[in-house]
């Protein structure tokens, strides 16, 4: 039987998604799928608007059979410590097939170009040699690449292609990577066809355009409209105000930027505004996203260290056919399996945490459902 991997965050579930699973299926029509899925808070610093337990009814609904979570130490950080944690944990659970959406998908590029990164001491040299002219790392690492191999990749699917490939090299793992050829471009906010991107879903969202033709209908009833990370500003202004001597203790807060965060931090009243006030070429969008989600999530640098090769699978759902999965290897499952929460599990004291923050924007009733939902929840059968 294959047992196949995807990795994802869901943020909405669309059609390209469904499209995704539907592939795999008809490929592999026996096998056992394994969704890792990142929580409420994700890989580029923007917020999840349908929350993880959704997501995750969402996805057995549409024919996964495991659902577990990335943490949110693995979830939110930059591609390779997200594809780190990310096939230690399809490792752990005997994943041998790993299928992701690719914009070039041609493995033996991605594969050649992983190796290189992994393989030819010049690369770091090259890369570091663009970066202290001022250009931002994934620039810095396509440049480097193109140096080296002559050839490059440059779009977010199959950057993060290239990080899961490095990843199984480098933990030794049997998995196979496979890419399926994605449909729509990422960058694209057009609504002009059936599979588009999961950007231009949102932006629709944001001007209160419909988005039922590109939403499966079962995902469209659990997405929040008025769920951004604007909601989170007021928060997050509070937070550096009040640590304004502090930031770079945070996850992401380097190399002086802190600085610049001081100074516009009092001239603006909204992410995107503070956000563009404070970029330089050297530092991406996401970056700086991702970076000011670590404050608001008061995650520091000293915990990102602690938890560096904390992994560990958090089962959020399953079928029948996955809970038999489940039980036939849980005696060979190398790392901790957690189903359920306990103050006294250390492992979950920092997603507690985090998701109370996600919560706490919403009305008094719904903060104290996602709250019940982290601490007493067990795995959401279906």
């Amino acid at each position: 039987m294959e047992i196949i991997g995807i990795i994802c965050e869901y943020n909405p579930f669309h059609n390209g998604h469904l499209y995704h699973i539907k592939q795999i299926k008809k490929k592999f029509p026996n096998s056992i799928i394994i969704l890792v899925m990142s929580g409420n808070f994700l890989e580029r610093g923007e917020v999840s608007i349908i929350n993880k337990w959704d997501k995750t009814k969402i996805a057995l609904n549409y024919d996964v059979n495991i659902v577990v979570e990335l943490p949110f130490h693995f979830a939110t950080q930059a591609a390779d410590i997200f594809a780190f944690g990310a096939i230690k944990i399809l490792d752990a659970l005997h994943v041998n097939k790993l299928i992701f959406g690719s914009e070039c998908n041609d493995i033996r590029l991605l594969t050649k170009l992983a190796n290189a990164q992994i393989e030819n001491d010049e690369f770091e040299n090259k890369v570091k040699e663009y970066m202290d002219k001022g250009i931002n790392y994934p620039t810095a690492m396509s440049k480097a690449l193109n140096d080296i191999v002559g050839s490059t990749v440059n779009s977010p699917n199959d950057i993060l292609g290239l990080s899961y490939i490095k990843e199984i090299k480098k933990q030794k793992s049997n998995i196979k990577p496979i890419t399926i050829k994605r449909t729509s471009n990422y960058k694209s906010i057009e609504l002009n066809k059936k599979i588009v991107s999961a950007l231009s879903i949102r932006e629709a969202i944001k001007n209160k355009i419909s988005i039922e033709n590109f939403v499966p209908k079962y995902s469209l009833k659990f997405i929040d409209t008025d769920i951004n990370m604007d909601k989170y500003f007021p928060l997050l202004k509070y937070k550096i105000i009040s640590e304004i001597d502090c930031l770079d203790q945070y996850q992401s807060v380097d190399e002086g930027i802190e600085n610049r965060i001081k100074k516009q931090i009092y001239l603006c009243n909204n992410m995107e505004d503070f956000i563009k006030s404070i970029k330089t070429k050297r530092y991406t969008y996401n970056k700086i996203q991702r970076m000011l989600m670590h404050i608001l999530c008061g995650f520091t640098k000293d915990e990102a260290t602690k938890l560096k090769e904390s992994v560990y699978v958090r089962i959020l759902g399953f079928d029948e056919m996955g809970k038999k999965y489940l039980n036939e290897i849980k005696k060979e499952i190398p790392i901790p399996v957690v189903s359920n929460y306990s103050t006294s599990n250390g492992l979950l004291n920092l997603e507690f945490r985090v998701n109370a923050i996600y919560a706490s924007i919403f009305d008094y009733q719904k903060q104290c459902e996602l709250i019940e939902l982290e601490t007493k929840s067990k795995p959401i059968i279906k």
